[in-house]
């Protein structure tokens, strides 16, 4: 069950949307660059671009003074970051979008995150397993968190290698390291303590 949120966390779930929606619009702008030939488009997805960049600095500001304004979401960032690979975007991202991380068990939170997997079936017949449902902007900051965190934090990449030599398919692999991160992020904001370097 989702928590209705109160009017902060609903503004920062907002501000932190409209940040997606301007990265992915940006994001859009340097594709079709690479495929405009013509100087006049070129130069108006570069004053476009330069729109988008100055509005996610204002939006950045935005979140930053929402954050500011609350101390348990200070709190729960510093929590949050202490993860290698976490940094302020994803903190902030499942922040607004899961206010229930910390509160969960592991099974639920990975099915709030859509990283639960299921499996179709039909009496006797079991098809493979899926991941889906969930709330999306809480699973992609997730995936992108895994791809980092994999690299950088000893769990998560003991957790990619063994996978990866067990012969599981690349994506198999990122929606585990995914949800181990979530199980770990979690239990670090049920138990208010940050992550020591040694079991990171």
């Amino acid at each position: 069950m989702r928590l209705l949120p109160n009017e902060s966390t609903q503004l920062l779930a907002d501000l932190v949307a409209r940040r997606r929606q301007i990265v992915e619009m940006s994001a859009a702008e340097s594709q079709r660059a690479k495929r405009v030939r013509d100087k006049r488009l070129s130069k108006s997805i570069v004053r476009l671009k330069t729109a988008l960049e100055k509005e996610l600095a204002e939006i950045d500001i935005e979140i930053d003074d929402n954050m500011r304004g609350s101390p348990a979401w200070w709190e729960k960032e510093d929590l949050l970051t202490s993860v290698p690979g976490v940094g302020p975007i994803v903190a902030r991202t499942l922040i607004a979008e899961m206010p229930e991380l910390g509160s969960l068990d592991r099974r639920c939170v990975a099915s709030l995150a859509g990283l639960a997997p299921w499996t179709r079936q039909s009496g006797q017949w079991r098809g493979r397993s899926f991941i889906g449902g969930g709330r999306s902007p809480a699973r992609s900051i997730l995936f992108v968190a895994a791809m980092a965190a994999s690299r950088h934090n000893p769990t998560l990449r003991d957790c990619r290698l063994r996978l990866t030599a067990a012969g599981k398919p690349k994506m198999v692999v990122m929606i585990a390291v995914a949800r181990k991160l979530l199980t770990i992020l979690n239990a670090i904001l049920r138990d208010k303590m940050p992550r020591r370097p040694e079991n990171a």
